[in-house]
């Protein structure tokens, strides 16, 4: 049984600006011997990335979190190095360090000449789902409660939702957690990456492979949640629809004939929502796509959604 908790409180929205970060990443960047001047900035919303020009290092500011972040994603990487699991590789720094509540870490940059297709990340989930030793360390094993649990935190601390947005968003997760306890996984618990898709894997030109990225969402769960998020991904972003069903002949395994799809789908797309309503400041164009999105929902009408 799925047990869902309600935050006690909201959560207040960290600060989490360009302006903040560009100092984090001069001080970050100097405690390493790096040089930060003239780094490009590749990425704002859910963390911050820039790329270094003094050096083939990317840097990642991830947003500022009460208490420590559940996944040490250092050790987590060279733990998945050792099993061969493909994924970017680490700048050879000390890290990781934390400055102002942000952690940070440091990447070996990968210049990137081709797309990344759904086909490209089918060997290297299979490889991870197929892991049956625990890493060396504590990671997240309540998964979906979890998971219930941020939606609801999201809700309330989201500065851009009207009382009517959060009603509709509550009583989605409500008709969702009433639900949990009658769905039945069919592929082994294990570890899994948390938020699989498209932009988190880079394509390595060295090894002629696809690696994966982005390791903060990594948790003990159904590797079910992994296919979904692609599927997702896949659906709402309008990749060619042959490509997912590559992906599913690759993996060995199409979530969508599972009986339990259309209820993950639903808690996978709400999960995005409102961590998207949670992150985005008012009247930005990342509000606004998250204010359309709720619109559908509330509506009942399927959507195409822009990329955040």
């Amino acid at each position: 049984m799925i047990t869902t908790f309600e935050p006690a409180e909201p959560v207040a929205a960290p600060a989490f600006t360009p302006e903040r970060t560009q100092s984090i990443l001069e001080h970050a960047s100097r405690a390493v011997g790096l040089d930060h001047a003239g780094a490009q900035l590749l990425r704002h919303h859910t963390n911050a990335v820039y790329r270094l020009v003094s050096a083939p290092v990317v840097v990642k500011i991830d947003r500022p979190c009460q208490g420590r972040s559940p996944v040490d994603v250092v050790a987590l990487v060279r733990w998945l190095q050792a099993r061969q699991v493909p994924v970017v590789g680490l700048a050879p720094v000390r890290q990781p360090m934390e400055i102002g509540g942000s952690a940070i870490t440091f990447w070996r940059y990968l210049p990137q000449f081709r797309e990344i297709t759904a086909p490209d990340l089918a060997a290297p989930l299979s490889m991870l789902h197929s892991l049956r030793t625990r890493p060396p360390q504590w990671l997240p094993a309540r998964h979906l409660a979890g998971t219930f649990t941020r939606i609801a935190q999201s809700i309330a601390a989201s500065r851009i939702l009207t009382s009517e947005d959060r009603a509709l968003l509550r009583a989605e997760r409500a008709r969702l957690a009433a639900r949990a306890a009658e769905i039945s996984f069919v592929l082994p618990p294990g570890l899994i990456h948390g938020d699989a898709h498209h932009r988190n894997m880079l394509w390595d030109q060295a090894t002629g492979r696809g690696v994966l990225c982005d390791w903060e969402s990594a948790a003990y769960g159904h590797p079910e949640w992994d296919l979904v998020t692609l599927e997702v991904h896949c659906r709402r972003f309008a990749h060619p629809a042959a490509e997912y069903e590559k992906f599913c002949h690759a993996y060995g395994f199409d979530i969508r004939t599972w009986p339990g799809y259309s209820w993950l789908r639903d808690l996978r797309e709400l999960r995005m929502i409102t961590t998207n309503a949670y992150k985005s400041a008012p009247d930005t164009p990342c509000a606004r796509e998250v204010l359309r999105r709720i619109a559908a929902l509330r509506a009942g009408i399927p959507s195409r959604w822009n990329i955040l």
